[in-house]
């Protein structure tokens, strides 16, 4: 095959697959919609996270060129660099595990003026050290004005040992005092998990876990965001009360991990 040919199809297929990208985000923003509706719930109420993690840098180009903006990573090294490619008002979402020696580099690299939010955090060993990291972004930024860094709790409602965070409860609630006692640029802006699939009783957890945290923040409980739900689920999750889906493989399809830097 000639390399003008091959060049044509390569053309071809990444005009396909930016199709297929806008397409699939109208469609999940279509069901989110109706799902909102079905519920009662105010619209624009749920923001959508497009998980973008292995995907090549064109794709979500694509998904930029149709107005997303949040995108999710799961791994620190990628989502560095990919916010040096991408567009400075995209709003990253950092959803991996993330290891404390690795809080100082995604700080300084992506800055707390686009990293919006670490969904992951389950230790006061990590929040001490993105609490650090983000004392060291604002005063080398040189700016006047403090910037605090968002961060989810991360909550194992489905108790799984293959499942990161702590438990409902009371190890809630102690993370949570800690965070707000020690980490002073720490923004404590919601919850996260990632339930046992088909047990949507996991969704019912987090949502009574808010109630609990708002307490002890002495916060209107809306005020705290709900993280859950992905591809197979995002519809139950916004019935049970997600202000954030975090969709990836129906919006960019299967994942490839074979040149993933982590």
């Amino acid at each position: 095959m000639s390399s003008a040919s091959s060049y044509t199809d390569a053309s071809a297929a990444a005009s396909s697959d930016k199709l297929n990208i806008s397409a699939n985000i109208a469609s999940v923003k279509q069901r989110m919609e109706y799902a909102i509706a079905a519920n009662d719930r105010e619209a624009g109420s749920v923001r959508l996270v497009a998980v973008s993690k292995t995907k090549p840098l064109e794709l979500l180009v694509a998904a930029y060129e149709t107005g997303q903006r949040y995108f999710g990573e799961n791994y620190a090294q990628e989502l560095m660099t990919k916010s040096t490619e991408m567009p400075d008002d995209v709003a990253w979402h950092f959803i991996g595990p993330l290891q404390s020696n690795k809080a100082a580099p995604l700080v300084k690299t992506v800055g707390l003026n686009k990293l919006a939010c670490i969904e992951t955090v389950s230790t006061i060993k990590l929040a001490s050290k993105l609490n650090r990291a983000a004392e060291t972004w604002n005063e080398e930024s040189g700016s006047d004005e403090k910037k605090k860094l968002g961060i989810y709790i991360q909550v194992n409602t489905s108790g799984e040992d293959s499942k990161s965070g702590v438990t409902p409860g009371a190890e809630v609630i102690d993370l949570v005092k800690q965070i707000t006692e020690e980490c002073s640029t720490l923004s404590i802006d919601g919850l996260m998990t990632i339930g046992a699939p088909g047990d949507y009783t996991c969704f019912d957890s987090l949502a009574k876990c808010r109630e609990e945290v708002a307490g002890v923040l002495d916060k209107d409980p809306k005020e705290l965001k709900l993280s859950m739900g992905m591809s197979g689920d995002f519809e139950v999750a916004i019935a049970k009360g997600a202000t954030s889906v975090r969709v990836g493989s129906t919006i960019f399809g299967e994942r490839d991990y074979s040149n993933l830097k982590k």
